[in-house]
């Protein structure tokens, strides 16, 4: 990890979201991982995918992801949100496209959990699945936090 990302803090779990996504979209691996927990216990499910363990496993799945050229264009919608003082808990919906590909693809079914530590709050797990049925999907008339 690069030392500018070790000096990045986020200051609520909403920040490191956007910070992940940005990252994401952007295909920034460092960016991306100065977003995760520098903790052994983290835990990255790809949609379909493996479960991977560990930051060092984490690093090595999104940076074959990254490889591979392609562009992403990333947008959640439907989070909510549960926090306490030092966890916090989104389940959203992740829409992925790839640049250039007019496919439309069903959302991603993702739960982010975040932990409060020295440098702000951190992801610790990022869990993605493919939804089995869009049809109602967590639809609710708005997204609420529950403190």
């Amino acid at each position: 990890m690069s030392p500018a990302a070790n000096l990045l803090s986020y200051p609520t779990p909403d920040d490191a979201e956007q910070a992940f996504y940005d990252a994401f979209t952007r295909g920034d691996l460092e960016a991306l991982m100065a977003v995760w927990a520098e903790d052994e216990e983290t835990v990255c499910v790809h949609p379909g995918g493996s479960r991977f363990n560990g930051i060092g496993a984490i690093r090595e799945s999104w940076k074959q992801l990254f490889e591979t050229g392609m562009k992403f264009q990333v947008r959640i919608s439907n989070v909510l949100k549960t926090h306490s003082a030092l966890v916090a808990v989104h389940s959203l919906l992740q829409h992925v496209s790839v640049e250039g590909d007019d496919t439309i693809t069903p959302p991603l079914i993702t739960t982010n959990v975040y932990m409060r530590g020295p440098r702000g709050w951190q992801l610790l797990v990022h869990h993605t699945s493919p939804a089995p049925d869009t049809n109602g999907l967590m639809m609710q008339e708005s997204p609420r936090t529950v403190h």
